[in-house]
């Protein structure tokens, strides 16, 4: 699946709990989309839970 159409996935069910949830189901929706979405990165492996804690110095390196 292409990420134009996750995207358009993401954003039609932003839409529909905007509209019958009101703005805190929303919020909530997107809160837990980018939580999901992060946890996905660390499963495939494109992210470190060390990426997160180091120094500002250690990443110059």
């Amino acid at each position: 699946m292409s990420m134009a159409v996750v995207g358009m996935i993401a954003g039609m069910v932003l839409g529909f709990a905007g509209y019958f949830g009101g703005f805190g189901a929303f919020l909530l929706v997107a809160a837990l989309g980018a939580v999901g979405f992060v946890v996905g990165r660390f499963l495939e492996g494109d992210w470190e839970l060390g990426d997160f804690f180091r120094t500002r110095d250690d990443r110059r390196r």
